[in-house]
């Protein structure tokens, strides 16, 4: 019996609600009401996590023999494009989340058990190192620290803590080249200490706060090193694809969400606006019906070119068993690029609107903060599309976020 074979039949089975896609247009109405809510505690709503988690929308990226969807990547950002156009932080919390269960393939059945596949609320939440040490002890780490950006957090069940290992001599655990080894300590939520400081722009439901530990013991079985081909324990073509894959693939999903919502509600206002001093309403425009048409072509054609590669990537994993170099640059570049010029068709759409769109009473001033606060992101990152240059140009470019 296979690892897969063996997990799936100790996990506990929940059935899942439905496909993804479909919880994804089920839940938009519920986010779209709670949005301003959401904006203004700094965190999802009860209501809207107990929506999400009805529909399982937390496991869309998790093995099936984990209780998930095994969705895949393609039926993940179609998912996050519509929660993302109803409300940006649910989405980002999701893709956050999500990313963070790709680490399910890398540690031990039992573990990947008591997380996600025993409880049907599981979710682990991270954020990025600040400063973060683990000291190697009998049977485990203590752990000591603290973490920015934990998007999500606060209505996650276990929390993720990157840290560098620090040997018995003092010395820092380092790989082959020499660089610092970084393991990922796994953590329940009550043994966090929160610093409420998630005073943002945008993206402000996220609840994306810091959070620290204090020489906190974790057991060797609850840390993970993630995207090795050694330390993986569910044999699925699916973890060919990496964290990053992931992160990328569901944070463009959350800026052409964004931009689909306000193209939505730009087309909603042209149809019943007319514009100071003019006399015909802006639907009958023919500027706007050009501006209209270039930035629908503009937002399909990134969007487009995520799945293609995403589909290509799928394609070279099923013929070669990996996935290779070149579909990487592809998911890289095609990603970042959604990120970029989905925040430009935002603007448009936020510019045409006109003196409407600066009222905190319709959806077009908390989207255009969203889109912006999601494109300062690392995976929006500009130096990301010269990485892909270089490998264009034969070169051989860094691979931390490839």
């Amino acid at each position: 019996m296979s690892a897969a074979q063996e997990l799936k039949a100790a996990t506990i089975s929940f059935s899942l609600p439905g496909d993804p896609i479909a919880m994804a247009r089920d839940v938009a109405p519920i986010l779209r009401e709670e949005a301003p809510r959401i904006d203004a505690l700094g965190q999802l709503t009860p209501r809207v996590v107990d929506a999400l988690h009805e529909r399982s929308l937390y496991r869309m990226l998790l093995p099936k023999s984990l209780n998930g969807y095994g969705a895949g990547l393609e039926t993940f950002v179609r998912a996050m494009e519509i929660i993302a156009a109803a409300d940006a932080s649910t989405a980002w919390c999701i893709g956050q989340a999500s990313g963070c269960s790709m680490a399910a393939a890398y540690v031990d059945g039992p573990v990947a058990r008591t997380i996600w596949g025993d409880d049907p609320r599981g979710v682990l939440a991270w954020g990025f190192q600040l400063e973060g040490r683990a000291k190697v002890v009998p049977g485990g780490y203590r752990v000591t620290g603290k973490w920015g950006f934990g998007s999500g957090g606060h209505h996650a069940t276990w929390m993720g803590a990157h840290c560098h290992v620090e040997l018995p001599d003092g010395s820092l655990l380092k790989d082959a080249d020499g660089k610092p080894i970084e393991r990922t300590m796994l953590l329940r939520q009550d043994q966090l200490t929160w610093i409420n400081n998630w005073d943002v722009v945008g993206l402000r439901g996220t609840g994306s706060d810091t959070y620290t530990l204090t020489d906190v013991f974790v057991p060797e079985a609850y840390t993970v090193r993630r995207d090795l081909d050694a330390e993986r324990r569910i044999d699925d073509p699916f973890f060919q694809f990496s964290t990053t894959s992931a992160y990328s693939s569901g944070f463009a999903a959350v800026s052409m969400g964004i931009a689909r919502g306000m193209m939505d509600e730009l087309r909603s206002l042209a149809m019943v606006k007319t514009q100071s001093f003019q006399t015909r309403a802006m639907r009958d425009n023919p500027v706007m019906h050009h501006l209209i048409a270039e930035n629908e072509a503009k937002l399909r054609s990134v969007r487009a070119f995520v799945l293609e590669s995403i589909r290509e990537a799928e394609d070279c994993i099923r013929r070669t068993g990996t996935l290779d170099l070149d579909s990487r640059v592809m998911l890289r570049l095609s990603t970042t690029n959604a990120i970029q010029q989905a925040k430009k068709v935002a603007e448009f759409a936020y510019h045409e609107a006109g003196a409407t769109a600066i009222f905190a009473s319709n959806a077009f001033e908390r989207k255009m903060r969203d889109i912006h606060a999601s494109a300062q992101q690392v995976q929006g990152r500009t130096g990301h599309i010269e990485l892909c240059g270089q490998y264009f140009l034969g070169m051989a470019p860094a691979t931390r976020f490839i």
